[in-house]
């Protein structure tokens, strides 16, 4: 159940589905950056503000999950997130590590471990 719950997340991310991407989690959410802690959020509300301005400043963002594992009702993924700029500005490159805590069928908690992927110049 809770590689499906992902599965949903995914799609509804790369499908820019603002309603669909809010109905993985659930109403009590929490969202924790354990290196970032300021970063930290609860409830859906949160996660709808927070996707609502990525998309809108990355609006051809997309996500890709490159690995995961799943212990009980966690999922452990390997993402990388990707997205340009329509103003010029810095792309949106992301990759790292999320743990996904599911409550039946909705996300009750993420432990972020992203990071902004460093350009190599020649």
């Amino acid at each position: 159940m809770a590689d499906l719950v992902v599965d949903r997340l995914v799609d509804a991310i790369n499908g820019h589905d603002l309603d669909r991407l809010t109905a993985c989690f659930a109403s009590d959410f929490t969202m924790l950056w354990p290196a970032h802690p300021a970063r930290s959020f609860h409830g859906q509300d949160g996660v709808r503000r927070n996707w609502e301005a990525i998309f809108r400043a990355y609006p051809d963002i997309g996500a890709t999950l490159t690995k995961r594992v799943q212990s009980g009702d966690e999922v452990w993924g390997e993402w990388e997130f990707s997205g340009e700029s329509p103003d010029g500005g810095p792309p949106f490159h992301q990759r790292g590590v999320i743990i996904v805590a599911v409550g039946g069928e909705v996300i009750v908690e993420s432990r972020f471990y992203m990071e902004p992927v460093e350009e190599v110049s020649d």
